[in-house]
């Protein structure tokens, strides 16, 4: 049996119809930027995150951008996040000349570990930037208060998370801003790039639509130096007809997970497989279910390819650790919880399209999976 990380085609064909119908809409418009599409998309996902303003974006990565710039980030600023993340959060951080501080995470949750976060603060200090990684929100009521105490903006990286909650408030409504990501993987993807930004803010929300067309409040007329961030209408109409189903995709991915979770805890391995921690007090949309294998990692992977089972590392290298931020001082041992994840984690398929007799394969093809056996002999 193949079983691939992710199946974008199985969705697809279920939508052929809807998704055909909106594009056509918009080639017969001839209106491809900012158009009503856009507006629409806005107006459902502000709704949908309980925020009063969604600012559509042209990626997930200009939204982390977009929403700095709008905190007037600049050259000698420091933002908190954390190393375990994908790059875009620490290069927006680090394109506006400010130095991305780096602390360690939870292991259980992968997320930021906030009772280390005040400890990383410093007069330079302008935001903090939790990660809300694999589709589960990081502990945001400790970080809201620090931030309310300090006076420092919080910025929810939610580009894998939207849908989720965190004590019933839906990800991207609880910091000063959100930001999200449509790539094609996430679990509410488009046809290719987009991203947009959510806040209850009314004067962050002006400038972010301004920054996001070159700084300007009309096409000749620029307030400040912006950027071309504008998200296309073909992606808002293919966002427009999915995103009514995005709950119901949800669902069924923590069904699939919670039965990934009871399969393995009843395998009896012969090897330790840590499953997901998920929060109480929150919704785990399981953007990824990522399973951690100690010392065995690289070899089950390997053994699940050879049974055509897809897996993925999210993420091999930690931000610390990437040659481009060598300049900041960090090195191997300084966030020992982000690097021990890097070396042990794995995604399983994990989709609302994967049929039982897939999930039951995986579990037996890791349940067929042999470790191998170190022996040492001790010297006198």
């Amino acid at each position: 049996m193949n079983v691939p990380l992710l199946d974008l085609q199985a969705q697809y064909v279920s939508l052929r119809d809807s998704m055909l119908q909106a594009i056509e809409r918009v080639m017969e418009s001839q209106r491809f930027v900012l158009g009503d599409e856009v507006r629409e998309l806005e107006k459902s996902v502000a709704q949908y995150c309980q925020t009063k303003h969604a600012i559509g974006c042209a990626s997930g990565s200009d939204a982390l951008l977009l929403a700095l710039m709008a905190l007037d980030i600049k050259q000698g600023d420091e933002v908190i996040t954390t190393p375990f993340s994908f790059f875009a959060t620490g290069a927006a951080i680090a394109r506006l000349g400010a130095r991305p501080v780096f602390v360690d995470i939870d292991p259980a949750t992968y997320n930021l570990d906030v009772s280390l976060v005040a400890d990383a603060i410093t007069s330079r200090t302008r935001a903090i930037i939790p990660v809300h990684i694999y589709g589960q929100c990081a502990q945001m009521d400790p970080l809201l208060d620090l931030g309310k105490r300090r006076g420092i903006p919080i910025v929810e990286d939610s580009a894998q998370a939207i849908g989720a909650t965190d004590n019933e408030r839906p990800a991207g409504s609880m910091g000063l801003v959100g930001c999200f990501s449509f790539y094609p993987t996430k679990n509410l993807g488009g046809a290719g790039d987009g991203g947009i930004l959510t806040t209850n803010d009314d004067a962050i929300a002006e400038r972010l639509r301004r920054l996001r067309t070159h700084g300007g409040s009309d096409e000749y007329q620029h307030e400040e130096v912006g950027i071309n961030s504008r998200l296309d209408e073909l992606q808002a109409a293919v966002l427009n007809v999915k995103l009514s189903s995005l709950d119901k995709w949800s669902d069924e991915r923590a069904h699939i997970a919670a039965r990934y979770s009871q399969l393995l805890s009843d395998a009896d391995l012969d090897f330790p497989l840590i499953t997901p921690h998920v929060r109480p007090d929150g919704r785990h949309i399981f953007h990824q279910y990522v399973v951690r294998a100690p010392g065995n990692r690289d070899a089950l992977m390997d053994h699940l390819k050879t049974r055509g089972v897809g897996t993925k590392v999210y993420y091999p290298v930690p931000l610390h650790l990437q040659k481009c931020f060598s300049s900041l001082g960090y090195k191997e041992g300084d966030f020992p919880e982000s690097e021990s994840a890097a070396r042990e984690t794995f995604a399983l398929p994990a989709y609302p399209e994967l049929t039982e007799a897939q999930q039951l394969y995986v579990v037996e093809s890791i349940k067929s999976f042999q470790p191998l056996v170190h022996s040492f002999s001790e010297t006198a």
